[in-house]
Formats: C-alpha cells, sequence, structure tokens
C-alpha cells in the first residue's frame, strides 16, 4: 500500500534476474502489487550458487563491487548483512610473458599513471613509449572513443595488449579495441577531456578516487556464494506479498486501450498498470517490435559475448599454489583461458567449507571467440588444465570438474553505447507506465544492475501514482478463468 493506504497499481516485472528482482523488491516497498515472469525454471540469472566436491561455491559471478553502495545495501536489506564476506586476499596477478607477474597497482583499468606502475610487465620498449604521452600534442576523444584506440595511440599498443585488454575483457569478455570508454570506463573517459596528457587524466582520477574513497573493501561476497543474494530478494518479494512465476516466458506485451498493458505469457494473460522488462537485449526487442519499434530496433542490435567458468576442485594434499586471489591473461599472449581464480584462496569461507579441498576457476571465451566454446566439457575442463600446469604447475588431477556455460552472457558496449541506451530510453518513455533495467544498459556489474532497476521504478513513480486502486482479475487463464 502506499502512504495514503491505497494500491498503487499492478506492476508485471518480466525477468527474474538481479535486476528484475531489485526491481520487484523496491516496487513492492513502495506499495504496489507485482507479479515477477521469468522464461527460466530458476531465479537469479548470472548468479548462480552451486556445489563441487562438497563445497558450495558460485557457478556465475563471484563477487560484488562493495565501493559502489547498491548491492551491498541491498543485500543487507534482504537478511544477508551477517554473510557478508570481503576478499581473504586481493593480491592478484597476470600472467604474460612467460611467467606470472604481480598485478600492477596505479592504474584504472590496466591505464597508467606512470610508466613505474607497469615495470615486470612491459618491455622496456613499451616503458619508453609511456613516457611519450606527455610529450604528445592533445587527442580529442569527441562524444565517445574505444578504450583500447584511445590507450594505443597515445601510450602504445603494448599498455592495451597487457594489461587494458585482460582487464576489461575480465568484466565484459569483449575487445578493448571496441569497447567505448565513455561507457566502460566512464571516470577516465571525462578526465580525458579536460588533460592534453592521458597519464596526468589518470592521475586526476587516482586522486579523486583517494579524496572521496569510501572506507572498507573494494570487493564483497557472501558466505556461500554471491548466488545467494537473487534467492534472498526473491524470499523477501514473496515474504511481501510479490508473486514469482518461473518457466514463464512473456510472449506478448500491448497497450490497452483503457490504459496500462495487457502481457501475453504463454496462455496466462495479465492486465498491469506498469511493466519492468528486465530481460536481455534480445526478448525485450522482441517485445517491444509492436509497440516501439524504434527501441526494439536499437536493442536488436546490441551484441553479446559467450563465456565458460570451468570450476575445479583438488584434494589440498596435492597441489600448491602461487599466492594471491588469481591471475589474468592477455589474450596476446596466445592462452585459452583468460583468468583463473583461486576461490579457495580468495574467499575464506569456501577455504573453511572443507580444508582438504582446494577450488579453482577458469573463464574461457571472449567476444567473437566461438570455436573454444564448441568443445566438449571434458574438452574445456583438459585446456583449463593445460593452462592451469603451464601457468602455476599444477599438474595433479581434480576430485571433480563442472563446467558452467553463459551463452549470450554478456552485453557488449561498444562506442556509441551511451547514445544506444538514450535512444532505447527515451522511445520507451514515450510509453506510459513501462521501463526498462539490466545489465545492456548502464553496467554489468551487480551493483549497476540493482540501479538500473531502482532507476526504472523511479521513472515508473508517476504513472503509478496516478493509479487508484489494483485492476481486477490480473489474472486470466485461457478460457478466461483464473490462472493456475
Amino acid at each position: 500500500m502506499s502512504a495514503t493506504g491505497r494500491s498503487t497499481g499492478h506492476v508485471v516485472v518480466a525477468g527474474a534476474g538481479v535486476a528484475g528482482l531489485a526491481a520487484a523488491h523496491r516496487l513492492l516497498g513502495r506499495g504496489a502489487r507485482v507479479t515477477v515472469l521469468e522464461a527460466s525454471g530458476r531465479v537469479g540469472g548470472k548468479l548462480l550458487p552451486g556445489e563441487i566436491a562438497g563445497v558450495r561455491v558460485d557457478l556465475g559471478a563471484e563477487s560484488m563491487l562493495a565501493r559502489r553502495p547498491e548491492a551491498v545495501d541491498l543485500a543487507r536489506e534482504v537478511g544477508l548483512a551477517g554473510l557478508l564476506r570481503p576478499p581473504a586476499t586481493a593480491t592478484a596477478s597476470i600472467w604474460t610473458r612467460g611467467a606470472l607477474r604481480p598485478m600492477p597497482k596505479g592504474h584504472v583499468m590496466g591505464v597508467p599513471g606512470t610508466a613505474a606502475a607497469l615495470a615486470g610487465v612491459l618491455s622496456d620498449e613499451g616503458l619508453a613509449r609511456i613516457e611519450r604521452d606527455a610529450e604528445l600534442p592533445r587527442t580529442e576523444v569527441g562524444d565517445d572513443v574505444a578504450v583500447g584506440e584511445y590507450v594505443a595511440a597515445r601510450l602504445g599498443r603494448e599498455v592495451v595488449d597487457r594489461l587494458v585488454e585482460p582487464l576489461l575483457g575480465g568484466v565484459y569478455a569483449g575487445d578493448a579495441y571496441r569497447i567505448s570508454m565513455r561507457s566502460a570506463v566512464p571516470q577516465l573517459f571525462r578526465a580525458v577531456r579536460d588533460h592534453d596528457s592521458l597519464t596526468a587524466a589518470v592521475r586526476d582520477v587516482q586522486a579523486g578516487a583517494a579524496a572521496g574513497r569510501r572506507t572498507g573493501p573494494v570487493f564483497m561476497g557472501i558466505e556461500g556464494g554471491v548466488g545467494r543474494l537473487p534467492l534472498a530478494v526473491a524470499a523477501s518479494v514473496r515474504a511481501r506479498g510479490g508473486e514469482i512465476l518461473t518457466g514463464t516466458p512473456v510472449t506478448g506485451l500491448r497497450r490497452e486501450a483503457f490504459g496500462g498493458w495487457r502481457v501475453t505469457a504463454g496462455e496466462r494473460t495479465l492486465h498491469a498498470d506498469a511493466v519492468v522488462l528486465a530481460v536481455p537485449a534480445p526478448a525485450a526487442a522482441a517485445l517491444l517490435r509492436a509497440e516501439s519499434p524504434g527501441a526494439a530496433a536499437e536493442l536488436a542490435a546490441v551484441e553479446y559475448a559467450s563465456m565458460a567458468l570451468v570450476t575445479l576442485a583438488y584434494r589440498r594434499a596435492d597441489l600448491a599454489l602461487p599466492e594471491g586471489s588469481g591471475f589474468l591473461v592477455p589474450p596476446v599472449d596466445g592462452h585459452t583461458i583468460k583468468a583463473s581464480t583461486f576461490a579457495s584462496q580468495k574467499w575464506g569461507w569456501i577455504a573453511d567449507e572443507d580444508p582438504g579441498v582446494v577450488v579453482v576457476r577458469t573463464s574461457v571465451g571472449r567476444h567473437g571467440e566461438t570455436e573454444v566454446l564448441q568443445r566438449e566439457d571434458a574438452e574445456l575442463a583438459e585446456v583449463s588444465r593445460h593452462d592451469l600446469r603451464e601457468a602455476t604447475g599444477l599438474d595433479a588431477v581434480p576430485l571433480e570438474t563442472r563446467v558452467t556455460r553463459w551463452t549470450d552472457g554478456l552485453p557488449q558496449y561498444p562506442v556509441g553505447h551511451h547514445a544506444r541506451v538514450a535512444r532505447v530510453r527515451g522511445h520507451v518513455a514515450a510509453l506510459p507506465g513501462l521501463a526498462v533495467c539490466g545489465a545492456q544498459y548502464d553496467g554489468v556489474g551487480i551493483p549497476a544492475c540493482v540501479a538500473s532497476a531502482y532507476a526504472a521504478v523511479d521513472q515508473l513513480a508517476g504513472d503509478l501514482r496516478a493509479v487508484a486502486e489494483p485492476t481486477a482479475n490480473p489474472v486470466q487463464g485461457p478460457h478466461g478463468g483464473a490462472g493456475e
């Protein structure tokens, strides 16, 4: 109920990933009646808790940025405050030029403020090339520019290939030479517009971050896995009266002549005063084709990258890993895996689950790479073991392996992405009672997805205030009776 004691209407949320669930949670807090429709058989999207060799692990995303508050605050709201855990170690490495080397400090997404920050990772020639940045004339970035293209022009390709690429690839599974600086590294984009030198812009970003830095860890996990977050949000949604239907894809979306929306989900028909589309871009495009061809065309053009996570469990007595949380792998070095996480060293709760078991994860697949992901699970596990052996000397036979495939799991943010998102939202804003959210808009991280959900709810506030009472009979079966 609203502050006046009256319902603010019925809202259908399409999609039960973390964005859709966060939207539902906030809508219920504002008095709306909420129905969440999820195509798959579970909630959570790319957040997936699992188990290997009797140890709980994440089979999807494993951490959330803590210095951006939305995700951590949501976890606290749904009863997970006592389970929030920082990484046990923040030390990482980069596997490049034939060795594991300490991850450099003093950079912004791999872009250094000084050449000294990359000593040991770059060649002497690469370090010398960075020093030339201060002597180069200003490089205009215009409305947007590719991160790799701009950095290579200022500091040389070696910086991009050895550090920017693996760091950006770890987030987007994309190509640094295509990824938008304005969308992917917005703080750097703003800074380079005010500086002639890129390294000076980086130092400015670092100084600003230090001045306004929140205390506490940069990242946070959850005991038992970040995959517990959507489960807890879903439980809270249900406890507050919201309905979540899995295995129920939205197949049609039309505006009603008398106001509101007609939502088709298989044989079910629902009337909603408002709709939040928290589904991937292709699904959103299909649903908007009739009512907003412009938004549909923009969303249909969004590209996605696929990837796979290989989780391996070993007997602790059989191996000795290097220190730290894991390592990144530059594509230029020609290896198959793009990163590895020493999960039992990164998360103390994993080590505590069974001190005799060590869990290691690798990730495989980047945008445009299709051949490697066509391999069978056993082949992906074997290639992961091969690369782990080369990088760390790990030659033990695992107790168990699990391969989790995320087909079209990560939306790509090419140059001009921000303008595309603005056009989508402009088209959607012309349709009362409709909002969109999710990873394809303002960031792929968990806090960004939660923030996009909250923005969608805020957008609907005016439309929902105009609704006096919930529409009767919101769910009808195929013959006009009550839905199942």
